[in-house]
C-alpha cells in the first residue's frame, strides 16, 4: 500500500540495475546524462533522490524511456 513516500533506495535500485543492464559505468552513464559520478552514485546508494529532470536525463542515457523507469519503481513500491 503507497504511504505517500518515495523510498530512494529502490529508486536508486532500479537506476543501477537499468545501468548494468545495459552494461555501462557510473562514469560513462555519469558522462551522458551530464551529472556528476559522485552525484548518480549517492542516487544508486539511496542517499539522493534524483529531480525529474535528473530522471529524466538518467533515462536518456540509458536510451530508455523515463516511463519505463518509474514503471519499474511503482512496481517495486507496489511489492512492498
Amino acid at each position: 500500500m503507497y504511504n505517500g513516500e518515495l523510498d530512494p533506495k529502490i529508486v536508486g535500485e532500479v537506476i543501477a540495475e537499468f545501468r548494468r543492464k545495459k552494461g555501462i559505468s557510473q562514469e560513462v552513464m555519469s558522462g551522458l546524462a551530464g551529472i556528476g559520478r559522485t552525484h548518480l552514485s549517492a542516487i544508486e546508494r539511496g542517499e539522493r533522490k534524483p529531480t525529474l529532470e535528473t530522471l529524466y536525463k538518467l533515462s536518456c542515457a540509458l536510451d530508455t524511456k523515463m516511463s519505463a523507469v518509474v514503471k519499474e519503481i511503482e512496481k517495486r513500491i507496489d511489492t512492498e
